[in-house]
């Protein structure tokens, strides 16, 4: 080994670690600033335009989508947004109306919220899937939330009242965050924490509809299923068969479409027309047969009219409103989540990008409008999206379609609505909600990664044991705990020489990777900062003590140098710089040499200022972990390498 080092140190010298220049702070900190707030660069196009009047059409093209798009908009688009709206309107109207009974409001509520917010979305969002509604697990928590201050039965227009509340303080909110470019704050929701939410929630939603199933009227506001069960057995006398066989047929049906229309995706559209032919079938049948006459709860009057005005409605002086921007943040951040999840998810389909952030400005928009005129919260939810995207929708326009149809429905058809049963808007509810049930996703985080099993089923089980805030809040903490505990603990590890070539991997990943005689490399995967600077410290000691006594008890040569390979710490602070001081130190005293390999800018930046550098030298930084053994192996074989000097070093650079 030491024959092949000295053939190839004639022919090549190695490279040195670059020291980059210094930059002013200020440059750094606007550098920085960009980088987390504008990492997509969205006004890069306005920087090529040498005209202001240019300058402000692309600006307002970004800020309003539909300017942009809409020159280009052609009549075989708007066929296929025609046929799209119309399919999504037959499913938004039983829908909105169900989620508005979730939600403890009025129906007619759940019908304006399918008007106004959809038009406003089309104007400024930037997905062409996205269909616009109310959602079911925000209804839920708005009825929670707000239902432990004030009675809906008992003081319904004061309810009324801090459900448009919460709704403009979730837009504010949503909007907020988009332009301020804080969407990555959304992030902290990870895939596991939604999967074991959303199906938690749904899961409480389905036991809430067990009340509308068998016909009962008073039941618990507690969303537990402990309470829920309770409330439900307790009860048995006031169950209502009538109810209850309508409930199951109808719902039997709604799964049954579902079914096929995944078996076969070009019958999507029965799927699509389910909840609304459930709502016709079982009104014709109320009117008909006077179940309303025998234990069978109805709609009742719809107000027809398009939506009123609401401004006035806005309880900003009452004593409940801080539990209204409560309400408004959790909920807003739930339906900012689900809707740019699903925009997302439809946009790769189509190989497309949207703007999360706009994405945000939008659903804040939409809201903040919406609380003006009657509306409560609205998002993107999956279920009305992927209707949108299997009719073939091509732009936003199907949401204006639909908004339209929803327009007439106000005009002209809410009558019809008077014998709907409650029992068909319960089962509309629970088969939508068992198909947010998702125990694949389970089965895959548990096959993947337990931890991220874990969050998952942490928030399952704080929903549906605890409440839906109570979810949220164990599977938030949960995340937190573990991107602690990556940080607070990095994965460090031993590295081998890959068998025929100068690779130097995990040995660990690597079975057949072999350890250089002397010489033990260690790599550190995560940045050094001060929550993990301690325990590198320790955990870089007892590498070395275990090394060491495996060494002694196996008989082979003595360990003389420490590589810390530093490719993977992409930045450091005073704290890792005091550890990596300590680690000097140590290796001193235990007369051994401290290597670096290839730190990163960062990192080299603040080890020249410190003068770590000085203290260790800079000819014991090397820009590869190859090029670190190879000056190990060479003092190895030429000198003692515990009484080697820096002119011996610089001499052994010079010869390579």
């Amino acid at each position: 080994m030491g024959t092949a080092f000295d053939d190839t140190s004639r022919s090549r010298q190695p490279h040195r670690v670059a020291i980059p220049p210094a930059k002013p702070f200020l440059q750094t900190l606007k550098s920085n600033l960009k980088e987390t707030l504008f990492p997509d660069d969205p006004f890069r196009e306005l920087k090529k335009q040498p005209s202001a009047s240019r300058k402000l059409v692309l600006g307002l093209q970004y800020f309003i989508p539909i300017l942009e798009w809409a020159p280009r908009y052609t009549f075989a688009f708007f066929r296929a947004d025609l046929v799209a709206g119309i399919t999504i309107a037959s499913l938004a109207v039983p829908q909105g109306i169900s989620y508005a009974q979730l939600a403890s409001l009025p129906p007619i509520v759940g019908l304006y919220s399918s008007f106004v917010p959809p038009l406003v979305y089309a104007m400024l969002g930037s997905s062409r899937d996205v269909a616009v509604g109310t959602v079911a697990v925000a209804s839920l928590l708005i009825s929670t939330m707000l239902g432990k201050e004030v009675s809906p039965v008992d003081n319904p227009k004061l309810y009324f009242q801090l459900a448009v509340t919460a709704t403009f303080f979730a837009g504010v909110f949503e909007a907020s965050l988009g332009f301020l470019r804080l969407g990555f704050i959304v992030d902290f929701l990870s895939h596991a924490t939604i999967v074991g939410f959303m199906s938690g929630a749904a899961t409480v939603v389905c036991l809430q509809q067990l009340k509308g199933i068998l016909g009962l009227v008073h039941f618990t506001h507690e969303t537990d299923i402990v309470s829920v069960m309770r409330s439900i057995f307790t009860q048995t006398h006031q169950w209502r068969w009538e109810s209850g066989i309508l409930g199951c047929c109808f719902l039997f049906f709604l799964l049954t479409t579902r079914y096929f229309s995944k078996r076969k995706s070009y019958f999507f559209w029965i799927n699509a027309m389910a909840p609304l032919t459930s709502v016709v079938l079982g009104s014709v049948l109320v009117y008909f047969t006077h179940a309303e006459k025998h234990g069978v709860q109805v709609i009742g009057n719809l107000k027809k009219g398009l939506n009123p005005l609401s401004i006035t409605d806005l309880a900003f002086g009452s004593p409940h409103l801080m539990v209204a921007i409560k309400t408004g943040i959790i909920t807003g951040i739930i339906a900012l989540a689900e809707g740019v999840a699903v925009g997302r998810s439809f946009a790769q389909y189509k190989n497309y990008h949207i703007d999360g952030n706009k994405e945000m400005i939008a659903f804040g928009t939409m809201n903040i409008v919406g609380s003006l005129t009657s509306c409560y919260l609205t998002s993107g939810p999956f279920s009305r999206t992927a209707v949108n995207y299997n009719a073939g929708c091509k732009t936003a326009v199907s949401n204006i379609v639909m908004a339209v149809a929803v327009m007439f429905t106000l005009l002209f058809l809410t009558p019809l609505f008077h014998y709907t049963p409650l029992v068909v808007l319960s089962s509309i509810i629970m088969a939508a909600m068992l198909g947010l049930i998702d125990y694949e996703a389970a089965f895959h985080l548990w096959k993947v990664d337990k931890y991220d099993f874990a969050v998952c089923l942490g928030a399952y089980v704080g929903v549906v044991f605890g409440s839906v805030e109570t979810g949220l809040v164990i599977a938030v903490a949960i995340s937190l705990v573990r991107m602690l505990l990556f940080l607070a603990r990095p994965k460090t590890g031993l590295l081998g020489n890959i068998p025929n070539s100068m690779i130097y991997r995990s040995m660990d990943q690597y079975p057949n990777a072999e350890s250089v005689p002397g010489v033990m490399i260690l790599q550190i995967d995560a940045p050094v900062y001060f929550a993990n600077a301690n325990y590198l410290r320790e955990r870089i000691s007892r590498w070395i003590d275990e090394e060491e006594d495996k060494l002694k008890s196996t008989g082979g040569p003595s360990l003389q140098f420490v590589i810390l390979d530093m490719t993977s710490i992409g930045n450091i602070d005073t704290s890792g710089i005091s550890m990596l001081e300590e680690v000097k130190k140590n290796t001193d005293r235990k007369e051994l040499k401290l290597v670096l390999a290839n730190p990163r800018s960062e990192v080299i930046k603040k080890l020249d200022k410190s003068q770590f550098i000085k203290t260790i030298g800079q000819e014991w930084i090397y820009l590869t972990v190859a090029e670190a053994v190879a000056a190990c192996n060479y003092m190895l074989h030429t000198c003692n390498p515990k009484h080697v000097t820096t002119a011996e070093t610089n001499g052994q650079d010079s010869n390579v």
